[in-house]
């Protein structure tokens, strides 16, 4: 009896171990999920279908995820690293001093065609869960945004000389980033047809926004050193 205890052993063993394919399974998945959700938004979009377009059988996202739910939590981050990721941010600031050409190297990242590429679904995903939030939208703060917003703020309270809770460097860092985000997520057809000036010439939109953007953080930076100096007179 104990012989054939041992020998039963490594067996159980091996088919507990995880298949080789499982990591690639599971980045099919996620990426076949990111374009589902993309498509059809959190509502509308099933496992069933993920799974069919994916070509894995249908208990896959539970397997590799747990739930639908998790899956689109791990979506939602990835789109969100897919638009620039905090070791991104980080790592082309790195070598650069002044405050004001890490924003630059930044919002220039973001409006880069290469970089609007590369995204492929992450923008459409964000953009639907910014306009109808689901139920995992504090997943997507607390994991993907706040710590990108955190690295931003004390950037803009470098600029502005103030404290990165002040409400002035919030508000600063909307004015920022938002018209980024805004000319991202736009159609096509908007620049080329209304505005086609801007459609023609991507790097004088991104030099008229960095003139807008750094003249306004000036602005700022003067009239709240303004408002400190006040008091003490």
């Amino acid at each position: 009896m104990p012989t054939a205890t041992k020998k039963k052993a490594p067996a159980a063993r091996a088919m507990r171990a995880p298949r080789p394919d499982g990591a690639a399974t599971r980045a099919l998945l996620l990426e076949t999920a990111g374009q589902v959700f993309a498509e059809r938004g959190y509502a509308d979009a099933t496992s069933k279908e993920i799974c069919e377009r994916a070509g894995t059988p249908m208990a896959s996202v539970n397997y590799h995820f747990g739930s639908r739910e998790a899956l689109y939590e791990e979506v939602l981050i990835e789109a969100h690293r897919q638009i620039v990721s905090v070791d991104e941010l980080v790592e082309m600031t790195r070598a650069l001093g002044d405050p004001r050409d890490k924003l630059r190297a930044l919002l220039g990242h973001m409006l880069a065609p290469s970089s609007r590429e590369a995204t492929r679904w992450g923008f459409r995903v964000v953009l639907r869960e910014m306009m109808a939030p689901g139920p995992l939208a504090p997943a997507l703060v607390d994991k993907a945004v706040r710590p990108k917003a955190k690295l931003l703020l004390g950037l803009l309270a470098e600029i502005l000389e103030l404290p990165a809770d002040h409400p002035a460097v919030q508000r600063a860092l909307v004015f920022s980033v938002l018209p980024c985000i805004v000319m991202l997520v736009a159609p096509k057809e908007i620049p080329l047809k209304v505005l086609p000036a801007m459609a023609k010439d991507s790097e004088g939109v991104f030099e008229d926004l960095m003139r807008y953007v750094l003249a306004g953080l000036d602005a700022l930076r003067q009239a709240h050193r303004v408002g400190k100096k006040r008091p003490a007179s």
